[in-house]
């Protein structure tokens, strides 16, 4: 069996190109799959200039990846995009193609299988080999469940939920590069990005965040959510917010976590003045430790938070910052 890993990279014309995080968890796990079936492992990196980071996923345990270098797929084309991971599947004979739950991931997956005529397993949480196959572990019904799903047909294509796969540097040796070709014509461009605004550096990447602290309407205004940024400031963490917030106006759409915004799957989730509504549990119930800071103890949130603390948000969180930036020596 041979799996393939698309492997995302963002290209900044001020910073280079770069891998995700989300990238090296895609090697990692396509490497350790192909391990136990028995297979091989190789990952695919497409986009403009990113030839000179590709051999970086050595050090993830990848031996070799396949490039697709071209100017004209420095901004994503679903179409462009599309075609050429469909292309370089069939070149290279894969049985399973690996991609990344994220925005671009979610896009470019099912069309990928639709060309490929395979099964999708979508926003996977967990994968194993089982007789010789894969067994797919997912969330449904909005998170409150989760179900085992093998993929009959021929090919496969699994999304890979960011931050839920285990990735550390294996201190290997660079990959093995090699250039692919595949023509591309303007018609293969009938769809793509024209700009890209990106965020000012600060914070990270809500997807990507190690750490999320997010906010609630029980904060009563957008003035408020300085409590909530002070003590992501402190920890490192990404802001998120509610969608209640957002419909309010007082956080931009791209901070939204749940069903309608982002699924984020952080190692830890502080969830302020948030209920808990099942829309947004469905984006953050896979955090490895939910924190739930509310002042309502019947608010839903405590169900799925290892750690509660029902008391308004106003006395504690100033006072658990304080104490913060003294335990973490910035204060």
């Amino acid at each position: 069996m041979k799996i393939i890993a698309f492997a995302e990279s963002t290209h900044g014309s001020e910073t280079g190109s770069r891998f995700k995080k989300v990238a090296f968890e895609a090697v990692q796990a396509a490497v350790r799959l192909a391990a136990e079936l028995g297979g091989e492992a190789e990952a695919l990196v497409i986009g403009n200039g990113v030839r000179n980071i590709a051999a970086e996923l050595g050090g993830y345990g990848m031996k070799k990846v396949y490039v697709v270098d071209d100017k004209r797929l420095g901004l994503y084309s679903s179409t462009a995009y599309a075609k050429v991971v469909a292309k370089a599947a069939g070149d290279l004979a894969a049985d399973v193609v690996f991609f990344p739950a994220t925005a671009l991931g979610k896009d470019l997956a099912p069309r990928v299988a639709v060309k490929l005529k395979a099964g999708l397993a979508a926003d996977c949480v967990a994968l194993k080999a089982e007789n010789g196959t894969l067994t797919a572990t997912r969330p449904v019904y909005a998170g409150k469940g989760l179900i085992d799903v093998r993929i009959n047909s021929a090919k496969k294509v699994f999304t890979l939920r960011p931050n839920v796969f285990s990735t550390s540097a294996t201190n290997g040796s660079a990959a093995a590069v090699e250039d692919l070709s595949v023509s591309l014509e303007e018609a293969d461009f009938s769809s793509r990005v024209t700009a890209l605004t990106v965020a000012k550096a600060g914070r990270p990447d809500l997807t990507e965040a190690d750490i999320i602290v997010s906010g609630g309407r029980g904060l009563g205004g957008p003035e408020h959510f300085d409590i909530v940024e002070r003590l992501a400031d402190v920890l490192g963490a990404a802001v998120g917010a509610s969608r209640a917030a957002v419909d309010a106006g007082w956080r931009p759409h791209e901070d939204q976590v749940g069903q309608t915004g982002k699924t984020v799957s952080p190692s830890l989730y502080v969830a302020v003045a948030i209920s808990g509504a099942i829309q947004h549990l469905a984006g953050m119930s896979s955090s490895k430790y939910i924190v739930a800071i509310n002042k309502d103890k019947e608010a839903p949130i405590f169900q799925i938070a290892d750690y509660g603390i029902v008391a308004d948000a106003f006395e504690v969180l100033p006072e658990l910052t304080s104490e913060l930036k003294k335990a973490l020596g910035k204060d």
